[in-house]
């Protein structure tokens, strides 16, 4: 279809709607164009990891080497490049203790900690308690106790429970009661929390609760 010479659009600035939109159009491609080349041309120049760093990570007994991001969080690799799952995400600013593993025998928030701190360390996850196919102490006495109804919070609570006894064999209440007073439970398993501590102890020195 030919332009109309009479398009008011046309005398007025000299050029029609759809000269106007196809120089649009092309600016767009162009700009397009150079911007990703330009891109490709920037990330070009960088080899491949430069901001990574090597780590090794001592995680259940077992040495992983890898490469990191220095702002990747312990929390972060364990999940995504180790696949240990059993650390869960939660608020990822140390106030709820679903991510709690055992950094040097001691429950650390695993969110609140880079991976590169956690190099040299011990690392021990709630996969680590296990005794090859058998739950371990304190995450039998969870089971027989009752100690969990959602479970989101349990692997935190079970670290944080491993952590005290690590610490203190033969906890009172009071010391159980502080030792998990950083993992929040939304369903209200308090009682039956500190019942399987308790129960965790006795098995853990040979006897029963």
């Amino acid at each position: 279809m030919a332009e109309d010479p009479e398009d008011p659009s046309r005398q007025a600035t000299g050029v029609s709607r759809r000269g106007f939109i196809a120089t649009v159009g092309t600016g767009a491609v162009a700009a397009a164009t150079v911007a990703k080349v330009g891109a490709q041309a920037g990330s070009a120049t960088l080899p491949d990891g430069a901001e990574m760093v090597r780590v090794a990570l001592d995680v259940n007994g077992r040495t992983h080497r890898l490469l990191v991001e220095p702002r990747w969080s312990l929390l972060y690799v364990l999940r995504e490049r180790l696949g240990l799952t059993g650390t869960k995400l939660g608020c990822e600013r140390g106030e709820c203790g679903v991510c709690t593993v055992l950094v040097d025998d001691k429950p650390q928030y695993s969110c609140m900690m880079l991976a590169v701190e956690a190099e040299g360390r011990r690392i021990t996850t709630v996969e680590g308690l296990m005794q090859g196919e058998e739950l371990g102490p304190v995450q039998q006495a969870f089971v027989e106790e009752d100690a969990f109804q959602c479970g989101y919070c349990t692997p935190g609570q079970v670290m944080a429970v491993e952590g005290l006894l690590r610490a203190t064999p033969e906890p009172t209440t009071e010391q159980i009661r502080e030792g998990v007073s950083g993992n929040l439970c939304r369903c209200g398993a308090y009682a039956h929390i500190f019942k399987a501590a308790e129960r965790a102890s006795a098995m853990r020195k040979g006897g029963t609760a």
